[in-house]
């Protein structure tokens, strides 16, 4: 069974529900996800046997939050080149976290992404539930 780890960092708890529908997609399609709050991975080593990789934060004033920036200098090293991965968050105005986030595990960590980020302004708001549910497959697939 594929594994895939899903690391969020939030400030009201939306992107939690986002995450926590994306892992639901995962699950869905028959993938173990653990998901994570983003002060829970400590080392490098936190981020290793999993088959895919999904990051997620909201965005403030136009960057992603800062805890998520320190995590994905900790992920240079975790040898992450040919993973599976994706991208998403929460926004208001703007939604720049997930492109940023979805940008630098594509293009430094060398990662094999899916088709974008996921962007909500809401998980309950125009669909977002069967947005965020349809990522995970979409994740899953690509693990396939």
């Amino acid at each position: 069974m594929a594994k895939a780890l899903l690391v969020y960092t939030t400030r009201t708890g939306e992107t939690q529900k986002i995450g926590d529908l994306i892992a639901e997609g995962l699950r869905f399609s028959g993938v173990d996800v653990n998901v994570v709050n983003v002060n829970d991975i400590k080392t490098e080593k936190d981020l290793q046997g999993y088959d895919a990789l999904v990051f997620g934060s909201a965005t403030y004033h136009g960057d992603m939050m800062q805890k998520m920036k320190t995590m994905l200098f900790l992920c240079e090293k975790a040898g992450l080149e040919g993973k599976v991965g994706g991208a998403f968050g929460a926004f208001g105005w703007s939604g720049e976290a997930p492109d940023r986030i979805f940008d630098t595990m594509k293009n430094i960590f060398k990662m094999n992404m899916v088709s974008g980020p996921l962007r909500l302004k809401s998980s309950s708001l125009g669909g977002g539930t069967k947005m965020a549910q349809d990522y995970g497959r979409e994740i899953a697939k690509k693990l396939g």
